[in-house]
């Protein structure tokens, strides 16, 4: 059992570097609690309250089900952002008292609404940078392919530049930002 919880660690440090697996990014507490949670309010709905009416029974489990849910999926939610937190270089105990605090959800709103981008670091000097530079700022290490008229970002597989028109063969980019070979 524990092999399987280790996995989903493992998976989670490593899903900024091939694409984002959100989910595993949810921690293994939130996932327990979230649990309790449900079952607790099955049992609020299902044992602590009057049920001497049958014919209230499909409402009992309807309520049961939903709020359980939307309770189960909060404490899941929490748990996401407690991770992103970190991730993102954030103050995480101001995060997670906002998302605690703020009722129905709008504290994960304003989160989301709020989050710093993700950074990476440059694979030559190690400075922190967003997803969107093109060119490090601090060694001119070049992570994207632009145009070499326009400067502009282009795709990886474009032959010709969507601004200026420049052919991008004549560029002469790196290799590991070029998708196909001449």
């Amino acid at each position: 059992m524990t092999m399987f919880w280790n996995q989903g660690q493992e998976r989670s440090q490593n899903a900024g570097a091939a694409g984002e697996d959100h989910l595993s990014m949810i921690p293994t507490w939130s996932v327990v609690l979230a649990i309790l949670v449900f079952a607790g309010i099955q049992y609020l709905f299902h044992g602590v309250m009057p049920h001497h009416k049958h014919e209230m029974l499909p409402m009992r489990l309807l309520m049961g089900y939903s709020w359980g849910t939307a309770f189960a999926s909060y404490v899941l939610l929490v748990g996401y952002v407690s991770r992103d937190v970190k991730r993102r270089n954030m103050p995480g105990g101001l995060w997670m008292l906002i998302m605690v605090v703020m009722p129905g959800g709008i504290g994960a709103v304003v989160y989301f609404l709020l989050r710093q981008p993700l950074l990476t670091p440059c694979p030559h000097c190690s400075t922190e940078l967003t997803s969107s530079v093109h060119f490090c700022p601090q060694c001119q290490f070049q992570l994207a392919p632009v145009c070499g008229r326009c400067f502009r970002g282009v795709q990886i597989t474009d032959v010709y530049c969507a601004q200026c028109g420049h052919d991008l063969a004549e560029d002469h980019a790196p290799a590991r930002l070029r998708a196909y070979s001449d």
